[in-house]
């Protein structure tokens, strides 16, 4: 989003304030112009022929943002069977997904087997127990490298403590699992969590992940996984996917070449690919003044964007209804009857009650993570694609609200006593 004759414009000139009058607030919107360009800017980064980039649909699940990113050639990374399924609906063939769950059950694998698409699995007893059922099934195997590579302890995932993945220290382990059950390893697997930061942090697992698959003779494909970091503000640190594009490519290159046979380079990113494509919009209910602060109060709260509290993550945050004029200090806080404070001592063009704030990076893992805490409705979902904007998900109603309960009449017309 930029500045253009004195209004905030989404790319393709589109005015995010006559989508918020159109649509009402809050509301998130997505540009699909950013999505390509993340995604082209990834598959350039690595100069091979064999590249395959599956996309993390837990970061933003909308059947459309799904059907675009098929249009645009990738597969899809699932982490539920309800994912799964989500991405067949998307229009998804079952060998272009890929199910990598975590602490599920051997059932819910079961069904995955019977959709047909590729399983991941990231510990022992599962890997013993899906070798009982299904040794003639593939398998991809997913390694835990013992690595951080950087950001957010609370999202990263590849190291010693982590619940994901089969540490490579008990690599002989699995040869005994498959062989005792003829099993057909076609992957091998990691995934570090987001915001890698030390690049050569990501290269030592790599080739820890390159150990590993070198003891595997029927490989098809090696997944590096994702956690691609983006920046939230000016000058921010970002991921050098350049670089690592470069020294990955070279790597692998060398690694098939000693293998024996040309692999598939498979990465799974999420947040690289929509995060800066979302803005959410929320209108300013109050401005509060107290003795020590300048309150912003939104029509919003940690039901619909809970990543500040829970990560402590920052989103550059806007009053895109007025771009010139005097600054002031704001603390950005939301409706919910909890502490949710979006963003504190914020400077911005001053604030009255009515105007329209805009939130950036608001792709990714935000309206996927939403609830109806408060018994607040979740917002509708805006796409914007070639200079037109889509509804994609509705506003949520008082009906949508209560149609999973069940109404019981055991206390109709009957006193209760204490």
């Amino acid at each position: 989003m930029h500045i253009e004759d004195n209004r905030y414009l989404l790319e393709g000139g589109v005015d995010p304030l006559a989508i918020a009058d159109k649509y009402g607030c809050p509301v998130y919107i997505y540009e699909t112009a950013v999505m390509k360009r993340q995604y082209e800017r990834l598959t350039k980064a690595f100069d091979l022929k064999r590249l395959k980039i599956n996309y993390a649909c837990k970061a933003l699940n909308n059947i459309a943002v799904l059907k675009y990113f098929k249009s645009l050639g990738t597969g899809l990374d699932t982490v539920s069977i309800q994912e799964v399924k989500i991405g067949l609906l998307a229009g998804f063939n079952p060998e272009d997904i890929i199910y990598t769950p975590n602490c599920v059950s051997i059932e819910e694998i079961s069904l995955a087997v019977e959709l047909g698409v590729k399983i991941n699995i990231d510990n022992l007893s599962i890997l013993e127990q899906f070798g009982s059922l299904y040794p003639e099934y593939p398998v991809c195997i997913r390694i835990n490298p013992h690595i951080m590579g950087g950001g957010n302890s609370k999202i990263s995932v590849g190291h010693i403590d982590s619940k994901f993945g089969i540490s490579f220290h008990q690599t002989p382990h699995i040869h005994r699992i498959v062989k005792a059950h003829g099993m057909i390893v076609e992957g091998i697997h990691m995934h570090t969590g987001s915001d890698i930061l030390d690049i050569e942090v990501f290269l030592q697992g790599a080739e820890i992940l390159f150990e590993v698959s070198k003891e595997f003779h029927d490989l098809s494909y090696i997944d590096f996984g994702s956690g691609f970091k983006v920046p939230y503000k000016e000058e921010d640190i970002e991921t050098d996917i350049e670089e690592l594009g470069e020294k990955i490519t070279k790597r692998f290159k060398q690694f098939c070449k000693s293998y024996g046979r040309e692999l598939t380079l498979m990465f799974e990113p999420g947040k690289f690919l929509v995060s800066q494509s979302g803005i959410f919009l929320v209108k300013v209910n109050v401005v509060k003044q107290t003795t020590s602060t300048v309150f912003a109060g939104v029509d919003s709260g940690l039901n619909h964007l809970i990543r500040p509290m829970l990560y402590d993550s920052y989103h550059k945050i806007v009053n895109i209804s007025k771009t010139e004029g005097r600054s002031r200090i704001y603390t950005v806080v939301g409706y919910i009857c909890e502490t949710d404070t979006f963003g504190v001592n914020r400077k911005m063009t001053e604030i009255n009650e009515g105007d329209i704030l805009a939130f950036y990076n608001a792709g990714a893992y935000c309206y996927t993570m939403s609830s109806n805490y408060n018994s607040r409705y979740r917002p509708a979902e805006v796409l914007v694609h070639e200079g037109e904007d889509y509804l994609i998900r509705r506003r949520e109603t008082m009906d949508d609200l209560i149609q999973t309960q069940v109404d019981v009449d055991i206390f109709e017309n009957k006193q209760v006593t204490a």
